[in-house]
């Protein structure tokens, strides 16, 4: 049997960074190199990060990342390295470059653009055509496709194996979701068995805007079993020797017969060794528990969001409520506790109880905090208003000016000292445009987005079994939510119980159930009708608020793209 040596290298790189991105890769090709590798593998469009979105319109930047891949072609040498980039070649494709003794050896261009959920890469690439050619490395010949070319079951990668492939290699930008790791598995695995060869899957990682990658690429056998799997959410090179059988006795065993097609043609890279160093021990990286993934997730986000943008310290309006915990305790996991600046900005309402966990959980975790009372702008501001609002009753105006003024002393300390606001908002709240609009909305990043409530109470207090101890303290996961911007305020007040909203929410907002299809599906009929009005009704407000990054299956922004204008109900 035959052995051929895969270093697959998920790499953090930044969008746009094309001098740093080549920097990693060289870095990571050098140390596949020494680790006895016959090719380097990199994620899909490494060259420029993924995605480049609009920058893929700008013809200068698409060629500017082909001469990137020129002088990255002249460091190779002759362990073959297999890199993601655009290629401008009679038109725009999403491509990977074959690199081999200084040169480009070919390239490959995707054929299947996906074009649902946060992708629409129809709007800057055209597909491919051609399968082929294969590459014959260390006497292997491998196919190599790009990411959504192995998810559709009849893609390229069957025809590269009907073709003489006895190797796939496919080079992927997968963002996370919770629980996809296990899809992306259970689907390689079939993919494997299917077509009796081995797959190697390279994804990139690292947070990029509302998108996170989460890595965990793997190796699957010609079986369909797991061989090897590269750590989550951090950048790793898995170097893996793979043992290629011949794929046709499997093929003549196979009872759904077999595709007699033409062997497609072959490009000669490196021959056979003559003999092998000894075989590695596979590695098989453990996947973390799901409340873990999604922790990890929204910290790398957070992290990467704030330090590739060029800030270094974050600053939260911590309230004493779970929510600004939360993120207060995200913030500290990503950044380091000594980079993160709590302040708490109480108002006339604000409880003593909310005030002394909001310096406990700040002394938990140590990070800097600060107390800059409101109430002295609160009163000025409505004095200010008196005449205007002279002869009307007090309500939500009043109320929502605490929030408002909050999020100006935010952007001051912002300005002054080149902090990144991190907003509090949870899913929930969001939905239903339970914020305040230039108020706790204002910010650069907003980390618990894509979270609902309820989540944030099982990551609490997953946080807390993690430390061994109540950091998050136990009293600000027992009180009532609350905004506490009138006296004895609670979110039920305003708000079904949580535990009925969130369910009715995500089968709203995230699996597109009308109204009446909730009330078939039992919900009470006013909760519905009062609670879908209101998340038809804040559009405009989510539009207007910080990104934030994507857990679930559909969150607000690129993956959820609804009119503001719009009468449908």
């Amino acid at each position: 049997m035959r052995r051929i040596r895969v270093a697959a290298a998920q790499l953090n790189v930044c969008v746009g960074d094309l001098d740093g991105n080549v920097e990693l890769i060289i870095d990571a090709y050098r140390a596949g190199a020494e680790a006895g590798a016959d090719v380097v593998v990199f994620s899909e469009l490494s060259i420029t990060g993924y995605p480049p979105e609009d920058l893929l319109l700008k013809t200068a930047f698409v060629r500017e990342a082909e001469q990137a891949v020129a002088r990255l072609a002249a460091e190779i040498g002759d362990v073959v390295a297999v890199v993601g980039y655009p290629d401008s070649v009679h038109d725009l494709h999403n491509a990977a470059a074959v690199l081999h003794r200084g040169e480009m050896a070919g390239s490959y261009h995707k054929q299947v653009l996906p074009n649902y959920s946060v992708f629409d890469e129809q709007r800057y690439f055209v597909p491919g055509t051609e399968a082929g050619p294969l590459y014959e490395i260390a006497g292997v010949r491998v196919g190599i496709t790009v990411c959504e070319d192995i998810w559709s079951p009849v893609g390229p990668y069957a025809d590269q194996a009907a073709g003489g492939a006895e190797l796939l290699l496919n080079i992927n930008g997968s963002p996370f979701r919770r629980g996809k790791q296990q899809i992306r598995e259970s689907l390689l695995e079939t993919r494997a068995a299917d077509v009796s060869v081995p797959i190697v899957y390279v994804n990139q990682v690292g947070g990029q805007d509302e998108l996170v990658f989460d890595g965990g690429s793997v190796v699957i056998d010609q079986t369909g079993a797991l061989v090897a799997r590269a750590r989550r959410f951090e950048s790793d090179l898995l170097v893996v020797d793979i043992e290629v059988p011949l794929p046709y006795r499997a093929r003549l065993l196979d009872p759904r017969g077999r595709r007699h097609e033409a062997m497609l043609p072959v490009i000669e890279l490196t021959p056979q060794p003559e003999s092998f160093t000894a075989a590695l021990e596979p590695r098989v990286e453990d996947l973390h528990e799901p409340l873990g993934e999604t922790w990890q997730a929204l910290v790398t986000a957070t992290r990467d969001y704030t330090l590739k943008n060029g800030f270094s310290e974050a600053v939260i309006a911590l309230s004493g409520g779970i929510d600004s915990s939360i993120v207060a305790a995200l913030a500290s996991d990503a950044l380091g506790p000594e980079n993160v600046h709590g302040v708490a900005m109480p108002s006339r309402f604000s409880s003593d109880g909310s005030r002394d966990d909001a310096a406990k959980l700040a002394a938990n975790f140590g990070i800097d905090f600060r107390t800059i009372e409101i109430e002295e702008a609160h009163s000025a501001l409505l004095g200010m208003l008196a005449e205007s609002f002279d002869g009307t009753e007090s309500d939500t105006t009043e109320e929502n000016l605490q929030s408002r003024i909050r999020g100006v002393v935010l952007m001051a300390l912002s300005n002054k000292f080149g902090w990144m606001v991190l907003t509090t908002g949870n899913k929930s709240e969001s939905a239903v445009g339970y914020t305040t609009l230039y108020g706790d909305t204002a910010g650069g990043y907003a980390v618990i987005k894509d979270v609902p409530k309820l989540l944030v109470y099982e990551l609490c207090r997953w946080r807390n079994r993690q430390a061994g101890s109540d950091i998050i303290p136990e009293s600000v996961l027992d009180k009532a939510p609350s905004a506490e911007l009138r006296p004895g305020q609670r979110d039920d007040q305003s708000l079904p119980p949580y535990d009925q909203l969130d369910p009715l929410l995500e089968a709203y907002v995230e699996h597109d159930r009308t109204a009446a299809e909730l009330v078939a599906m039992g919900f009470q009929h006013d909760i519905v009708a009062r609670m879908t009005r209101l998340v038809d009704l804040s559009e405009y407000k989510r539009r207007q608020s910080p990104p934030g990054p994507k857990v679930s299956g559909k969150a607000f922004g690129k993956d959820r793209r609804l009119p503001i204008t719009n009468k449908y109900r």
